[in-house]
C-alpha cells in the first residue's frame, strides 16, 4: 500500500486550503491540507485516514474513496488510479506479450502512409512502426523504449521540442501503468533504471502524478527538416494489454504537412541516409 500512501500525501500537499474553506494565516507551516483536515472534509475519522495513508487500512469502500477524490480535487484519471491503488484486483491486469504484434495490426500500420505511426505497450516499448515514424526518429524503432529515449538518450533530449512537457507526460504514464500492472518485473526494472540514471525522472516520480494521454500537440525538432508540430492520437487496442496505436498527423496545407512530405521524399530517395553519412564524415574529419 506504499503507492497509495505516496499518492494520498502528494495529492493533499497540492490542495489550496482556501479553496476548501479553510482559513490560512502566516503561522501555518503545512503545505496543502493536514491529515485531520482531509479526514474531516471526507467524513471519515482521523485515525482511519491516518491508517489509510500509512497503508494499515485495507479495502476502503468506494464511497470513502470517492469522498477523498472529491476533497483532493482529483480528475477522472487520478480518481481511477486512487481506486486501483486502494483496491488491488485479485487478478492483475494482463500485460502485453513481449513484442508480438498481430499481422492485421502490421497491415494497419502499412495503410498509414501520410503520418508517423507506431505501436507501444504499457512500458512504452515500441513493438512496430511505419517507415515515416522511423524517418522521424532517425532509427529503427522496434525495441526502442520511448521513456529511455526521452530521459537517457542525447538525441531524445534534442528531438522533442517541449522536452519538459514530454518528461512529465512520460512519468505520469509510467505511474499509471505501475498501478495497473504492479507485478510486471520488466516495468519495475525500467522504472528503477530511469530513477538511477536520471535526476529529472527521480524528481518527477516523487510527485506521484498520473497521466493518460489520448490526443494532443506533439512538437519535434528534426535535425534535417527543423521544427515539426504534429497532432498525436492514441488509440487503445481492444486486447486489455495496455497496447496503443499512436498516429501523428498534420493538417493539409500547413507547414508541418509539407515537412512530413519532404521527410517522406528524403526517405524514398535515400537522401536522408546520405545526409546522415555526410554529417558523420564531417564530424569525423573535424
Amino acid at each position: 500500500m506504499d503507492d497509495l500512501a505516496d499518492f494520498l500525501r502528494t495529492r493533499r500537499a497540492r490542495v489550496d486550503p482556501g479553496s476548501v474553506g479553510i482559513p490560512v494565516d502566516s503561522r501555518r507551516r503545512v503545505e496543502g491540507l493536514r491529515r485531520e483536515e482531509v479526514a474531516h472534509l471526507s467524513g471519515v475519522s482521523v485515525d482511519y485516514y491516518v491508517r489509510l495513508e500509512q497503508g494499515r487500512a485495507t479495502q476502503p469502500s468506494a464511497q470513502v474513496l470517492d469522498a477523498l477524490a472529491r476533497v483532493l480535487g482529483l480528475d477522472e484519471v487520478e480518481s481511477e488510479h486512487l481506486h486501483r491503488l486502494a483496491r488491488r484486483p485479485q487478478r492483475p491486469a494482463r500485460s502485453a506479450h513481449g513484442g508480438r504484434v498481430r499481422p492485421e495490426l502490421l497491415r494497419v500500420l502499412d495503410l498509414i502512409a501520410d503520418g508517423p505511426a507506431f505501436i507501444v505497450d504499457h512500458r512504452l516499448d515500441v513493438a512496430a512502426a511505419n517507415p515515416l515514424a522511423e524517418l522521424l526518429y532517425g532509427r529503427s524503432m522496434k525495441g526502442l523504449n520511448i521513456a529511455r529515449h526521452i530521459f537517457l538518450d542525447a538525441d531524445g533530449r534534442t528531438l522533442y521540442a517541449d522536452w519538459d512537457a514530454c518528461t512529465r507526460d512520460t512519468v505520469g504514464q509510467l505511474r499509471l501503468a505501475a498501478g495497473k500492472y504492479p507485478d510486471d518485473p520488466r516495468l519495475t526494472s525500467l522504472i528503477g533504471e530511469l530513477a538511477v540514471h536520471s535526476d529529472r525522472f527521480r524528481k518527477l516520480w516523487a510527485r506521484a502524478d498520473v497521466r493518460s494521454r489520448t490526443h494532443g500537440r506533439k512538437a519535434y525538432v528534426h535535425p534535417l527538416i527543423g521544427d515539426l508540430e504534429l497532432h498525436q492520437e492514441n488509440f487503445t487496442l481492444p486486447d486489455e494489454t495496455g497496447t496503443e496505436l499512436i498516429v501523428l498527423s498534420a493538417a493539409p496545407g500547413t507547414a508541418a504537412h509539407d515537412s512530413l512530405r519532404m521527410l517522406a521524399s528524403l526517405g524514398v530517395t535515400g537522401d536522408l541516409r546520405n545526409s546522415k553519412t555526410s554529417d558523420q564524415r564531417s564530424t569525423t574529419d573535424s
